[in-house]
């Protein structure tokens, strides 16, 4: 039976098996070259891709020589990294090729697949960009991969947040560049801002043969164009992350100390207002109005310095962000404080997203409320969303572990179907019966016993938190249960790839934020598979399903034993973000008459809530998109860069 014939079956079983049957058939055709090509020497092997390189240049459609392309990379990986490409991970790079967002599993090698139309794109020397999540994963990737870029002839750049305008220039050179998505916008925004001041139309900008024209000229832009964009964790960056524009500020110094003196004060003051009597909180809209009598509170509360000369409908408003702030913002979930700093925390991802801040006064509020300097927001310059970056590439391909939920958004708004490629192997996984209960404590406590049983059995377990504050409490829970472990959130970034490498060995117990969802792989350890492999506990349902999918994910690679369970409360924040604090009161009430124990009815019932937070952050993407459309087309008509908050 033949490799296509073989896979049938396997096919069959997820998205759109005819355009995978006509994939697999290149497949077919890559396998045949490999016992040419390793009969080469790295000198001819380089000589072939140069060949490749030149019939791209001359404007040969890429698509013509895919096979060899493919063949030529699978065969360098081999040389250079010891990793030969799965069947698998060929078809991935077929369907990243012609524009797919590409669902993969955990750990069937999502790093390796993109080196294949990261290659073949980058052959016509217009530049392949990759953007990944983090700068760990960023700079992990090309370190690991350029001596295999190099073996073909093409060279590899890396932009970190710390990089220099140089090194950013020459990275952006390169015929293949690793980066974040962050840093990718914020340099198309800071080239616009110096195009504005140089004088340069922006249909000049980036325009081909146009790099002689910077040689003498000082400062100069960073990038050279958007070409192809291949998207890691596509589902984090394009989705998750889509909600908040990239935005560079404008600096007006005259009212910094007011401001600041404003928001110093409201932080102050905001405990003193009660719900329903001093102001009103919509749930859906995370909105606080101030009522009658809490504007007479504001009006009657002693003011000091700059605050005594600002306008009451000014200091209501100030008043109201403080209060939002206050309940709704806490240290260890949404953000840490590190060296004086306050550093977001990404909801989805669970680490640390630097560099980053809340729009509308959000982040100086936060900054107030933990007594740190407060950053006086100091307006925009510039701004871009997440779709609107993206968007400017002229081909765009993506993949994730958990694509096929968003399609619909994937589709609609970058204009990418999305197909599943089948796994290396089955996957074994099994999904234990969800477990119930009244309240969070004995929600942990239950969690802490399985824990121990298995622990005592030698299994590896790996919990999921929702926050890092959980993180912790559940440390001090296994601590005093004597179970040793080792905790894995945004404070302990600097040791990810080594906590999360040894997650799966003999006995090992690792708590982790759903950070550990992301970039790094899990290999089990010797005999851990006879044990029945790493067992997953997701300890609580996130707003989107898709992380969850992420996090069971982690046990079960490469056809491995696996087992995850799902631990619910009746307390679960789910429940409030999904149904509003009336519903979610009722349940909590009703939790904490009786405990529960598995109950797969009531599992629908988180789910429900989950799908309703789902469709608000969809609406939220939305109504960005729109609006930034809105915004781009009026300045447009004025003769303004979209891009730019000021004219040209």
């Amino acid at each position: 039976m033949n490799l296509w014939a073989n896979w049938w079956m396997r096919a069959s079983q997820v998205s759109n098996p005819l355009r995978l049957a006509r994939w697999w058939r290149l497949v077919e055709q890559v396998n045949a070259l490999e016992p040419e090509l390793q009969k080469l020497s790295n000198y001819e092997l380089r000589k072939r891709s140069l060949s490749l390189r030149y019939r791209a240049k001359a404007g040969e459609p890429p698509s013509r020589f895919l096979v060899e392309a493919y063949a030529l990379v699978r065969e360098a990986s081999c040389r250079t990294t010891g990793l030969r490409h799965y069947d698998v991970q060929i078809l991935g790079g077929i369907a990243l090729f012609f524009g797919y967002i590409a669902e993969m599993d955990t750990g069937e090698g999502k790093t390796l697949t993109a080196t294949l139309p990261l290659y073949l794109h980058a052959l016509a020397g217009k530049g392949a960009h990759l953007a990944t999540v983090n700068d760990y994963l960023a700079q992990r990737d090309a370190e690991l991969l350029r001596p295999l870029y190099e073996l073909l002839g093409l060279s590899v750049g890396l932009v970190l947040t710390g990089s220099s305008p140089e090194e950013r220039r020459t990275a952006y050179a390169a015929d293949i560049t690793y980066g974040t998505a962050k840093e990718f916008g914020f340099d198309f925004l800071r080239d616009r801002l110096l195009l504005r001041r140089m004088g340069v139309t922006t249909s000049d900008f980036l325009g081909e043969g146009s790099s002689q024209r910077w040689d003498v000229s000082g400062e100069q832009p960073v990038q050279r164009g958007f070409y192809f964009g291949l998207v890691d964790e596509a589902d984090s960056v394009l989705i998750d992350e889509a909600r908040t524009p990239l935005i560079i500020g404008a600096i007006d110094s005259q009212l910094q100390e007011r401001i600041a003196a404003a928001f110093a004060w409201s932080a102050s003051v905001a405990p003193q207002f009660v719900e329903d009597e001093h102001y009103h909180f919509d749930h859906d809209e995370k909105k606080v109005e101030l009522t009658a009598a809490g504007r007479q509170l504001v009006r009657t509360l002693p003011r000091y310095g700059p605050v005594r000369s600002m306008g009451l409908v000014d200091l209501y408003e100030y008043v109201e962000r403080a209060i939002k702030v206050h309940r709704e913002y806490h240290r260890d979930r949404q953000y840490i404080v590190e060296n004086g700093e306050v550093v977001i925390i990404d909801e989805y991802t669970g680490r640390k997203a630097e560099g980053r801040k809340w729009r509308d006064g959000i982040h100086q509020a936060v900054e107030a409320k933990e007594g740190l300097r407060v950053t006086v927001p100091t307006g925009q310059a510039a701004r871009i969303t997440v779709q609107d970056l993206f968007l400017r590439y002229r081909y765009l391909a993506g993949m994730t572990g958990t694509a096929l939920p968003a399609a619909r958004e994937f589709r609609k708004i970058y204009r990418t179907p999305v197909v599943r490629i089948p796994t290396n192997r089955p996957i074994i996984r099994i999904r234990w019966p969800d477990k119930v209960f009244g309240t969070s404590q004995a929600k942990w406590e239950a969690i802490v016993q399985e824990v121990q049983e298995l622990h005592s059995q030698g299994r590896p377990v790996l919990i999921g938190t929702r926050s890092i504050d959980k993180s912790q409490h559940l440390s001090l829970l296994l601590s005093a249960a004597g179970i040793p472990h080792q905790v894995l959130n945004a404070h302990e970034i600097a040791r990810e790839a080594q906590i999360v490498a040894q997650a799966g060995q003999r006995g090992r117990v690792t708590v982790a934020t759903n950070m550990a969802g992301r970039g790094t792989d899990i290999k089990l350890g010797p005999g851990v598979a006879q044990l029945g492999g790493l067992h997953v506990i997701i300890s609580e349902m996130h707003d989107a399903a898709r992380i969850d999918r992420q996090l069971a994910g982690r046990c079960g690679r490469q056809g491995d034993p696996g087992t995850y369970r799902q631990y619910l409360a009746l307390d679960d924040e789910i429940l409030l973000n999904g149904f509003g604090p009336q519903v979610a009161e009722r349940w909590k009430e009703r939790g904490a008459r009786k405990p529960l124990g598995p109950w797969p009815g009531i599992s629908r019932l988180f789910r429900r809530a989950q799908r309703r937070v789902e469709r608000r952050h969809f609406r939220d993407r939305a109504a960005l998109l729109y609006h930034e459309k809105q915004r781009k087309k009026m300045q447009r008509e004025l003769g303004q860069d979209p891009y730019l908050d000021t004219p040209d």
